[in-house]
């Protein structure tokens, strides 16, 4: 199959990545995460992935960074889980609409490799927006692959941040406080 995954960084993406491609698909890569704060978190992210399509000779399309958009959309709800799903949403919405756009056939999300997710909701919004989209959402469990990725993002020296990337886990995880 082509397979479009969404990225949220490098080291998330190194397990699947390789395992797809070992599975025979077709693989392109998918920047677009709007809920990184702040900027500079964000570009650490960008250049460790840019940084790892090179080295691993791999097609990765960067979309834009629409923080305002994505921040107006998201502070309705701050409390966890349904920041989260709405921050799925945003991000796996605008995945499945590029990969119906440009004819791939199927999309899914390096969101299913960290054990800090919620996975099973990860899951469910990505299956929500495959039929709303009819291009199907590709399923599978990537947290056998998580310290496998971590291993690659040591050896390639990849940037490995330390919170899930949003304004609201940012603040959870400086000031210790959680929502």
């Amino acid at each position: 199959m082509k397979l479009l995954v969404h990225i949220c960084c490098a080291p998330c993406f190194s397990y699947p990545h390789k395992r797809l491609i070992e599975e025979g698909h077709s693989v392109v890569g998918y920047w677009y995460n709007p809920n990184i704060h702040p900027y500079m978190e964000y570009k650490a992210r960008m250049d460790s992935l840019i940084k790892y399509a090179k080295l691993e000779d791999v097609e990765v399309i960067y979309d834009e960074y629409d923080f305002i958009d994505y921040l107006k959309y998201q502070m309705k709800h701050v409390e966890r889980p349904e920041r989260c799903i709405r921050c799925y949403e945003y991000r796996l919405e605008k995945t499945a609409k590029y990969a119906k756009e440009h004819g791939f056939d199927a999309f899914t999300t390096t969101l299913l490799v960290s054990h800090y997710q919620l996975h099973d909701l990860v899951k469910k919004v990505g299956e929500e927006i495959a039929k709303k989209h009819g291009v199907p959402f590709y399923y599978e469990d990537f947290r056998r692959g998580y310290h496998q990725g971590k291993e690659i993002a040591k050896i390639y020296s990849l940037y490995s941040q330390k919170y899930c990337g949003c304004l609201i886990s940012e603040w959870e995880r400086f000031a210790g406080k959680s929502l």
